[in-house]
């Protein structure tokens, strides 16, 4: 199963705090990187998130076809909550969602199908990889410094790297059918830095997406990028020009990476 992601929740809770308590009322207001969110509502999505985990019930359920869209209702539902409140519910939903889902690592939970409207149908042990991710991306992208309203130092820790690169492809070719139906020859993927490794993303028989760690005997093109890197470029946050190598086909290659848009 995945329980480095569980590690890496664990680790990525206590760096996101560390953050939260040091704010200033300004700083909660400001605007995130994360288009139309404040860093109030970010961490609202945060822990509404964790909190879906151990009490669905109290998030209001979109069910509709866009999780992103989805997403948004508990947000705009704690934008009038005090910045006190959304940290509280940070702090008390995270450890017991965390803990929920190091309890879904093993058989028969572990399997269970959970269906995510536009992001897949997934086994359940993959929501810590997912919500791993979510943390890695929103706190180094959306919240720190460059790209992020807040100067804080970025931290040391990288390890939700290598549950974030398994959520990106277990994810992705479902995530991707729609904009890659033009995808009929493989192509590989290496990736650098932690949970790096290699990728062939293809089409089986049967026309679904598949990925596979390891690289095809003769794929149209290699992308090579870093992990971190590709956690940027793969969900638009930049232009993945600025941080990715080709070889082969770079025509074919041009067109997968400009239809890849990961959540």
């Amino acid at each position: 199963m995945t329980r480095a992601a569980i590690d890496a929740l664990r680790a990525e809770r206590s760096l996101l705090l560390d953050v939260l308590h040091s704010l200033t009322d300004a700083e909660w207001d400001a605007p995130s990187a994360c288009a139309g969110w404040r860093v109030h509502d970010l961490i609202a999505h945060q822990a509404s998130s964790l909190r879906m985990v151990v009490d669905p019930a109290s998030i209001p359920a979109g069910g509709g076809e866009d999780f992103e869209a989805d997403a948004e209702l508990p947000v705009a539902a704690r934008r009038a909550w005090s910045h006190a409140e959304v940290l509280g519910e940070y702090e008390e939903y995270s450890t017991p969602a965390i803990e929920a889902l190091a309890g879904a690592q093993d058989p028969p939970a572990a399997e269970m199908l959970v269906p995510l409207a536009n992001l897949g149908t997934h086994p359940l042990h993959l929501l810590a990889d997912a919500l791993a991710f979510d943390h890695y991306c929103h706190l180094r992208n959306d919240l720190l410094a460059p790209r992020g309203p807040l100067a804080r130092k970025r931290p040391d820790y990288d390890l939700a790297l290598v549950p974030t690169i398994t959520w990106f492809w277990a994810a992705y070719p479902q995530q991707g059918a729609d904009a890659l139906t033009f995808l009929d020859c493989p192509v590989a993927f290496r990736l650098t830095g932690t949970g790096g490794g290699e990728w062939t993303l293809s089409r089986r028989v049967d026309g679904a997406l598949e990925s596979a760690a390891e690289v095809a005997p003769e794929p149209a093109a290699t992308i090579t990028s870093s992990t971190d890197a590709l956690v940027l470029w793969g969900t638009k946050r930049a232009d993945w020009r600025d941080h990715v190598a080709i070889d082969g086909d770079v025509e074919y290659a041009t067109r997968v990476l400009d239809a890849v848009k990961f959540i």
